[in-house]
């Protein structure tokens, strides 16, 4: 299935772009949103059988293995960063860590019965993933695909996307790129808020990969723009409570 609307990076690109997250762990788990629970109970409920081995691809610091974890099941945790997964392994003990790619995963085959990979396949050869996945996943296992995504439909968060670099907002017509071992995928939309002041939007936006690989020319009139929006514009004052919403994408495809 070829993928359309998303983001486009070639092979050097991504590798790229992917390097921002090797380290910074500690930040990425303060700044970063969570997940809906309607995105795994949606999952879970595609399963032909009751889950018990679950695998979270690309899981950095483990904000969408926080869900996995309150389920009863064996979790596996892979990320290229090994500071990624020691943020993760102090919150979530019970998961088993490894560092790995979504192209080579040093696991046995059909081992599992849902792999999610959360804010992540954009970074993935979509082709080779797939393959592999499908390699460890048992007969009917199931794959998500899942992004948070700042809903945009709202003028002043679209003007905020703009200003953040936020390029993986997807299109109307997005359809994440799967190989052939699996059936056409499935979409789910949840609607939610995460809950910071502006300041905090300012430091989820140091998160961004566009803002870790930029020089620090580039860093300052991010940070100057967005104080101008935030401050200025949109008259907030510091310590703020509020409320920034956005979209939760979550896909779902079988195992052939």
């Amino acid at each position: 299935m070829a993928g359309t609307g998303g983001p486009v990076f070639d092979a050097q690109r991504r590798q790229h772009m992917a390097t921002a997250f090797l380290v910074g762990g500690d930040h990425y788990h303060k700044v970063r949103p969570g997940y809906p629970q309607e995105s795994l109970s949606w999952l879970e409920d595609s399963s032909p059988r009751p889950v018990h081995d679950a695998l979270d691809i690309g899981a950095g610091t483990g904000k969408y293995t926080q869900l996995l974890a309150q389920r009863q099941w064996n979790i596996t945790a892979v990320d290229p960063s090994a500071d990624m997964l020691a943020q993760l392994a102090a919150d979530i003990p019970e998961a088993t860590t490894m560092v790995g790619t979504a192209e080579k995963l040093e696991l046995s085959a059909e081992c599992m019965d849902l792999a999610v990979v959360a804010q992540a396949w954009h970074w993935c050869e979509p082709l080779a993933a797939s393959t592999e996945i499908a390699r460890v996943l048992r007969p009917g296992g199931v794959l998500g695909l899942v992004w948070n995504q700042l809903d945009v439909g709202l003028p002043w968060v679209h003007r905020l996307a703009r200003i953040m670099h936020a390029g993986d907002v997807h299109k109307p017509d997005f359809r994440p790129a799967i190989g052939p071992e699996f059936t056409a995928a499935e979409a789910q939309e949840t609607h939610w808020v995460q809950q910071l002041t502006p300041e905090g939007i300012m430091e989820l936006t140091k998160s961004r990969s566009y803002y870790l690989k930029a020089n620090e020319q580039v860093r300052d009139k991010v940070m100057n723009n967005l104080r101008w929006y935030l401050f200025e514009h949109l008259g907030h004052t510091s310590g703020e409570a509020l409320e920034l919403p956005y979209t939760s994408q979550t896909w779902r495809a079988t195992k052939r």
